[in-house]
């Protein structure tokens, strides 16, 4: 989602931001954030449960140098039980004149709690449908920063809206909870001829002029919810551009100010179909392909992801792909509650990192995470799931440090968790999932297809990483323990009590006197975990997480100098043991024989290889006798 680097007015809250070294992501966080200061008092409306709106016919008369809207909302809703009445969220500041069902006059009241209240001739009956026209005019509500605005540019008045999170209802009678997206929509803006008109979808016929004035239609046939619904009317340039292949095109319309367009923002625009092409192939075809792509230009400092057309006031790239993802997570797939607003933010932010990833190289995805870790690390603690008295704060729901950063880095240690190949396709399998595409998802929806590619529950991570919170520090220990392997010992502590143990994949990098590296992944379950590792040179430094991809901080890496017997470096594990018994070797030894005595003495098992089942002998001290091409070593072992 959204808006701005904030204004005067909210200084301080501003000044407080600038105390952290920003990182890019933060920046669109905050570009794209309504920094509503207050908590919004809006939770799922129980009022509008009971119906299933299938298409909008939305009709809006503004002129952009006048804040007014005025506009017919036909509506085609089924009923999901009997019902006597529909409401509407629509805010108090916008006056309904009539409400007709079939040409007929309809009694309605608006009820000062930012509802339209309508009453049915008779009782709708479950899965009967039905179409209401509502007509209403006002001036929207303009508290904060608005979800209707008018201003000008370059003295050119421009007229936009921004509905995101809970701003439909302040300049359209809809539904505007998470719980129900509209089939299809035809939008119909009529504004003053010179202006160019701006919705989603694509338009189905050339604008008409009436006198003075022009209608512009817009049609959108995927599923959209109400706060993704836009509009914008100003003396827009038109740039066009194609996406796709030439067995699949589609347009990119770009809609600017005049003043702006010019061969650098040309450049800037350029780069829109190569993303284009990079989300096609990472995840899928564009899921609007069939229409378009494209921007428009607004006053606000920041981007919004409206479906098929990213409001954003400038072009950079990162914007430009932060807000593009959006159409795969966000628009495509939407988050089913404002607590799952990760589903959203998380995934876009996540995504247009990879951008450096695949445009600059891994130097510049290594930066963009490294910033993302150490603002993530800033504070102790923060979930990426919100509560539900979080999810009615703006500027929660929008945490650059926690909705955005947090949740994207814990998308990439899920792709290190899990391994290329099984990320991107359980990625691919949910936007794919037909409960899912073009509808809502809840965070059990996306674990349940990561889950599926991993073949084993992910319930630890995501309870870890998504529900609860803080990160971990790390110790770690490295030494040389024989020819041709190291010893690794790994501890950790946790920024948060909520959260005992981080169970996770750890990358180290091995560095050899000539500079030589050796990258492995040990896999930390416990405190105190040793790891001999094969590296085919003697170790002279360690590096732990070399590329960025843990969320952790203020580890300390340490390489030991300690030199060891031989028979230190002969390990038997796991020592309490209940079957399979494992005796580590340096790689130079060759096993000979292992006789396994009991505590009088007596022989009971022998194995020529050094991974083999104990599981009948009974429980007790048992003595290892480890005959190798080096000597023989003895060790004792705890039966279970």
């Amino acid at each position: 989602m959204k808006k701005t680097y904030i204004l005067l007015f909210v200084f301080a809250f501003t000044f407080s931001f600038a105390q952290i070294q920003r990182n890019n992501a933060e920046k669109i966080a905050n570009l794209e954030m309504k920094s509503a200061g207050k908590l919004i008092n809006l939770l799922v409306n129980p009022n509008t449960q009971n119906y299933d709106i299938t298409y909008h016919k939305l009709e809006f008369n503004v002129d952009p140098a006048v804040y007014f809207v005025s506009g017919k909302i036909t509506t085609t809703y089924t009923a999901l039980s009997n019902i006597n009445s529909v409401y509407f969220d629509l805010a108090n500041e916008l006056t309904v004149s009539s409400v007709k069902k079939n040409g007929v006059n309809l009694t309605f009241t608006q009820n000062g709690a930012n509802e339209l209240v309508i009453t049915l001739p008779a009782t709708q009956t479950t899965g009967s449908s039905a179409t209401v026209e509502i007509t209403y005019s006002g001036a929207p509500p303009s508290g904060g920063f608005g979800s209707f605005a008018v201003t000008t540019h370059n003295n050119a008045p421009v007229l936009w809206t921004l509905s995101e999170p809970f701003g439909a209802r302040d300049w359209w009678p809809c539904k505007q909870d998470l719980n129900d997206k509209i089939d299809s929509i035809d939008v119909y803006i009529t504004a003053p001829s010179q202006y160019i008109a701006v919705s989603n979808g694509i338009e189905p016929e050339s604008p008409v002029v009436i006198g003075t004035s022009k209608r512009t239609h817009f049609h959108h046939g995927y599923p959209i919810p109400a706060y993704l619904i836009c509009m914008a009317v100003t003396d827009y340039t038109v740039y066009n551009q194609t996406a796709g292949t030439t067995s699949n095109t589609y347009p990119i319309i770009n809609y600017i100010f005049p003043e702006n367009f010019d061969t650098n923002l040309q450049t800037q625009l350029d780069q829109t179909p190569l993303l284009l092409d990079l989300y096609s192939n990472l995840l899928e075809i564009y899921p609007f392909h069939n229409e378009k792509y494209g921007h428009a230009q607004f006053g606000w400092g920041g981007g919004m992801e409206h479906t098929t057309v990213s409001f954003m006031v400038g072009f950079d790239r990162q914007l430009i792909a932060h807000e593009m993802a959006h159409q795969w997570f966000g628009d495509k797939i939407t988050c089913g509650t404002w607590k799952d607003i990760w589903l959203n933010e998380s995934f876009a932010t996540y995504v247009a990192s990879m951008v450096y990833e695949n445009f600059d190289g891994q130097a510049a995805f290594i930066s963009d995470k490294t910033d993302m870790i150490n603002y993530i690390t800033s504070q102790p603690g923060g979930a990426v799931y919100l509560t539900d008295a979080e999810a009615t704060n703006v500027n929660r729901i929008f945490s650059s440090r926690l909705t955005y950063n947090k949740g994207a880095m814990v998308l990439n240690m899920l792709r290190l968790k899990l391994g290329e190949v099984p990320f991107f396709q359980g990625l691919k399998n949910y936007l794919l999932d037909s409960n899912l595409a073009y509808g809502y998802a809840l965070t059990t929806d996306f674990k349940s297809h990561m889950e599926a590619v991993y073949g084993s529950s992910l319930t630890e991570f995501f309870n870890d990483w998504i529900y609860n919170q803080g990160y971990p520090t790390y110790t770690i220990t490295a030494q040389n323990w024989s020819a041709g392997q190291a010893k690794v010992t790994v501890n950790q502590t946790q920024s948060h009590a909520s959260v005992s143990f981080f169970e996770l994949p750890l990358p180290i990098r091995f560095i050899g006197v000539d500079g030589q590296t050796f990258d492995t992944i040990i896999d930390n379950t416990f405190n105190n975990q040793e790891f001999i590792v094969s590296v085919p040179f003697a170790i002279t430094d360690v590096q732990f997480d070399p590329k960025k991809d843990i969320i952790s901080n203020n580890n300390l890496v340490t390489l030991s100098n300690d030199t060891f017997e031989l028979n230190q470096t002969i390990e038997v594990y796991p020592n309490p043991v209940l079957d399979k018994l494992h005796i580590q070797i340096p790689s130079n030894f060759i096993v000979e024989k292992i006789s396994i005595f009991n505590n009088i003495g007596q022989l009971v098992q022998e194995s020529a290889i050094p991974d083999f089942s104990i599981a009948t002998i009974s429980a007790g001290i048992l003595y290892a006798k480890i005959q190798t091409s080096q000597g023989t070593y003895h060790k004792k072992i705890i039966k279970k």
